[in-house]
């Protein structure tokens, strides 16, 4: 109930109230004792019958009356009992929708949290598809460095992608710490994988290699030719192959034939940074 249909019905309910006092005071005012009237003996019955109307009218009245206050606190203890179910109704409401934002707020601070995580441990490289194509898309790589937390569940790690000229000026070795990852030893002063941002201590996810095969049409097969060289360039990830494997791929860059800067997936340290 708003506030203006409370006060209607509250001046409402003072209307009904005058109302009832009026009609009180008017039977009142016209009620008349018998000792202040001759009464005739053909009129005495007749009178006796007006005087028992008039004394239940009086009655009635003051039954109305006490019938009034009983429906009006009838109605006060309806009107208090309204606005408390109003009031828990609309604290319900009002706890309804703080959890649903609380929630809907776990929920985005979740996705964040991944997108963040995905973002950490990705990286845009380029990928070669079955047609011969290369697309650049994100790739997501597992840490391998973790943090010294007791749990051993944070990682303190970020995954990167640089580009770097050849010769890349940087000399590789087997990670003691971990084992079957490959690690940045040391860096030429100046040399170009430096100034491409690579860090001694960085592990070495993955690389661009490059593959030579033949290719043959269909005319030089049914010919009986023997095709032509095809050099394709595609990323060789590093984790748990031979070190002797892991150098050669990364040479093989100096076979592309379009001279690119070989791409160098690597993760890092943050304390390092």
């Amino acid at each position: 109930m708003t506030m203006f249909s409370f006060k209607v019905a509250r001046l409402i309910t003072l209307v009904y109230h005058l109302v009832l006092i009026t009609t009180r005071n008017a039977l009142g005012s016209s009620f008349v004792s018998p000792k202040n009237v001759k009464i005739q003996p053909h009129n005495q019955k007749r009178h006796r019958k007006n005087i028992r109307s008039l004394t239940q009218q009086n009655g009635s009245s003051s039954n109305n009356e006490s019938s009034s206050k009983s429906s009006e606190s009838t109605a006060d203890a309806l009107r208090e009992k309204a606005d408390q179910l109003r009031r828990e109704v609309t604290q319900f409401e009002d706890g309804k929708r703080d959890k649903e934002r609380s929630d809907q707020l776990a929920r985005d601070n979740l996705l964040e949290k991944k997108r963040d995580e995905r973002l950490r441990y990705s990286a845009i490289i380029p990928i070669l598809k079955g047609d011969g194509s290369t697309e650049m898309e994100r790739v997501d790589f597992q840490p391998r460095m973790k943090a010294s937390a007791l749990d051993g569940t944070s990682s303190s790690s970020v995954i990167l992608a640089v580009q770097a000229a050849l010769p890349l000026g940087i000399i590789l070795g087997e990670d003691e710490t971990f084992p079957g990852a490959i690690r940045v030893d040391e860096l030429v002063e100046d040399g170009n994988g430096a100034a491409s941002g690579v860090m001694v201590g960085d592990l070495l996810r993955a690389c661009t290699a490059c593959q030579v095969t033949m290719e043959m049409p269909t005319w030089q097969i049914m010919a009986g030719g023997i095709g032509r060289p095809k050099t394709s360039r595609m990323m060789f990830s590093t984790d748990g192959r031979p070190f002797e494997e892991v150098m050669e791929a990364v040479g093989s860059n100096r076979i592309d034939p379009e001279k690119r800067p070989a791409w160098l997936v690597l993760e890092r340290n943050e304390e390092s940074e």
